[in-house]
């Protein structure tokens, strides 16, 4: 049960019902994330902009990249809200459960390229200890050919992430009781 009241689909009108309809077109359906925000519309909309921006947009990390910086960061906030949704995203691209499980218990385990690991190292570091420089894991992205602007989508993600499971966790959000299937990647 959310800590803030919340606006559910059946009862919203206005502005509101409109930016959920369009949800629900364009996402597949209407996520707790979003109406945890009902109360202030516009922060919908915005936050789903700055979404669509860093996951989707043109980038040198690929959309599974994205989503697997997702997940470190969930796991390293403990927010299972944002791990099981964008899990079953990674998913979709990954299509391999048992690569998921193990990602989500020790990324360092988990059978990875080298930027791939080093996208998740510089997730969970920025994320639990974000005063440790990462200069050494920047270098080596360098070394291993990715690019400054994919060092920024990384960045980006990662500090996206951080809002939102702050965001689910601080306001109470729980899982749909579908368990998040259903989504457009």
């Amino acid at each position: 049960m959310p800590h803030i009241k919340v606006i559910e689909h059946s009862e919203a009108e206005g502005q509101l019902k409109e930016i959920y309809d369009d949800l629900v077109t364009k996402r597949g359906k209407l996520a707790e994330v979003h109406k945890i925000q009902s109360l202030n519309p516009e922060s919908i909309v915005k936050h789903m902009e700055l979404y669509m921006t860093i996951m989707f947009s043109k980038s040198p990390l690929s959309r599974a990249q994205r989503e697997m910086i997702a997940v470190v960061v969930s796991v390293a906030n403990s927010c299972l809200y944002c791990q099981t949704h964008h899990a079953e995203a990674l998913n979709h691209y990954w299509k391999d459960d048992s690569k998921i499980s193990q990602l989500k218990r020790d990324y360092s385990k988990t059978e990875l390229s080298d930027i791939d690991l080093n996208l998740c190292e510089l997730a969970w570091q920025l994320t639990r200890i974000p005063s440790v420089t990462t200069e050494t894991i920047i270098s080596k992205f360098k070394e291993l050919g990715l690019e400054d602007r994919g060092i920024l989508d990384a960045t980006l993600v990662i500090s996206y992430f951080n809002f939102v499971n702050r965001m689910v966790l601080g306001l109470g959000v729980h899982l749909e009781k579908d368990k998040g299937t259903g989504y457009k990647y």
